[in-house]
């Protein structure tokens, strides 16, 4: 395609050969000729040539949390010398980066470098890169994609919390603040299971799959009380709006991470399917992917949906309730998994106490209020305190 230099060479040659009607000169047929040359010349040669331009890139890290930054590493090689190469990789929903290279070889990589600032939350797409090259006179430009398409996962942010919730084993005369349970090993064999996405590959029964012709994994049993299910309340009714439930979702990453370097093995549920169980670091980072893309959505029956993956059989000594201002629905939900798990920590989206929460509360929950915009930290340390202390009292 001309650039705006080339047209201007393909109108001035058609004056030239206007003028050369008119006067008969040749040499002003000689330079509309050369005109009309250069630029047809030109037009060949960026079209042979954007299909030899490579790129590569590499995003460091592949995985962040929300607020961190990305380096990305762009290197572009040419299957012969090629000048005046232009770049641009757009970084979908984050904007775009623009590079010139004046000469790229093959013998001598180029080389650029651009940050991300990875905000908001999500799954973003890198690429490919749009390429355009022109002529050494710059009188024809032509473009194309160069390079793959890579992912870029910005986590929820992440708070630091500490202290657990009191948890009773099957022992009722024990109690525990620390899960016993090993993510190295120790648990015993229990059975085999099919494969499921984010399942430890080194967990898989090769005997049992090259049987059946599909990945069998080792289920093994842990200690009951080492396992916890972490509940975000999917709901856009139970939230003040977007930012109320960004905190809910921060709060969940948060406890769940908190629990799985805890030694507990938790199950993470947002309203899709049977839950994510969270018991490798390849799960973790599934779990975390799942919360990096979680909408709030509306016209949902909480109570049906926790009940229908109730039936899978899930129990545990931790139950972690994560919504906005806690409503019937929410107070159903804790009725029905409270036989199921020893304790339950209600984490709440909300400046003040509310009948739900008092009545959750009531119940024997332990309830974490942090207001939109607050830090989850602090709260949950105080409440983990106060149980502590309630049931030294007792």
């Amino acid at each position: 395609m001309p650039t705006i230099r080339g047209w201007a060479a393909l109108g001035a040659s058609l004056a030239l050969v206007v003028l050369w009607i008119a006067f008969g000169e040749q040499l002003l047929l000689a330079a509309a000729a050369f005109l009309l040359l250069a630029v047809g010349i030109g037009v060949i040669h960026v079209r042979r040539t954007v299909p030899r331009v490579a790129v590569e890139r590499r995003i460091s890290p592949t995985q962040v949390h929300d607020g961190d930054r990305a380096i990305v590493e762009i290197a572009m090689t040419g299957r012969r010398r090629i000048h005046h190469v232009n770049v641009e990789d757009v970084v979908q929903g984050l904007g775009a980066a623009a590079f010139t290279a004046d000469t790229v070889d093959d013998s001598d990589p180029v080389v650029a470098r651009y940050e991300i600032l990875c905000r908001p939350r999500g799954v973003y797409k890198v690429g490919p890169a749009a390429v355009s090259v022109r002529d050494p006179l710059a009188m024809a430009e032509s473009g194309g994609t160069a390079g793959r398409a890579d992912r870029l996962v910005v986590f929820p942010t992440i708070e630091d919390l500490a202290g657990l919730p009191i948890v009773r084993g099957q022992d009722p005369t024990v109690n525990t603040s620390q899960a016993n349970f090993s993510q190295t090993g120790g648990e015993d064999f229990f059975t085999l299971r099919e494969y499921q996405q984010g399942d430890d590959l080194r967990r898989v029964h090769w005997p049992s799959s090259a049987k059946r012709d599909e990945l069998m994994i080792r289920q093994l049993e842990m200690p009951w009380q080492s396992r916890a299910l972490v509940l975000l309340d999917p709901r856009v009714g139970s939230y003040s709006g977007g930012e109320a439930f960004e905190h809910a979702v921060r709060g969940a990453a948060s406890a769940m991470r908190h629990l799985f370097q805890s030694g507990f093995s938790p199950t993470l549920w947002t309203g899709v399917s049977e839950g994510t169980n969270v018991a490798s670091i390849e799960a973790y980072a599934h779990g975390m992917e799942e919360l990096a893309t979680v909408q709030a959505v509306a016209d949902i029956d909480l109570r049906r949906l926790v009940g229908r993956m109730r039936r899978s059989g899930l129990s545990g000594g931790a139950l972690i309730m994560v919504t906005g201002a806690p409503d019937d629905s929410d107070l159903a939900v804790f009725r029905l998994l409270s036989r199921d798990y020893v304790k339950t920590v209600a984490m709440a989206v909300a400046q003040k106490e509310n009948e739900g929460i008092l009545q959750l509360r009531r119940a024997g929950a332990i309830t974490v209020l942090s207001a939109a915009g607050a830090s989850w930290a602090p709260v949950w340390r105080e409440a983990m305190e106060r149980a502590w202390s309630t049931a030294t009292a007792g």
